[in-house]
């Protein structure tokens, strides 16, 4: 290290220690407005303004010729994510606690059987 890196800049020296701003203050109270873009979105959308239609067909083609990367965008965009279903399960009456058992093996049969799925099986309510 040398001695230079020790000794206190004019910068350094002015700054004291601790908060530099008042409890509750931020250094920009008024902030970036609500609903302003970043310089690189406005850029980008200046850039691509006009060509969504033909970027969307360059992708659809390069997935139908294989592009694994290309297939999983459109896919992403076109198929929508599986959300859960309503499983029905027979299950026995259950009076007792000595009836769980045949409660779960209910549920069990039924995902051994690959009715339900696993997370389906534990989400199964009565």
């Amino acid at each position: 290290m040398t001695d230079i890196m020790l000794q206190k800049t004019a910068t350094t020296a002015r700054r004291g220690r601790g908060r530099p701003f008042q409890k509750g203050q931020s250094g920009n109270p008024v902030g970036r407005p609500r609903g302003s873009t970043n310089r690189a979105t406005r850029a980008a959308e200046l850039l691509l303004d006009g060509e969504a239609t033909a970027l969307t067909r360059k992708a659809i083609e390069l997935a139908l010729a294989g592009d694994p990367a290309a297939l999983r965008l459109c896919l992403d965009r076109t198929v929508a994510p599986r959300r859960d279903r309503p499983v029905e399960v027979a299950l026995p009456p259950i009076d007792s606690a000595a009836d769980l058992l045949g409660a779960i093996k209910a549920v069990a049969g039924a995902v051994g059987r690959g009715a339900i799925t696993a997370a389906e099986a534990v989400a199964c309510r009565r």
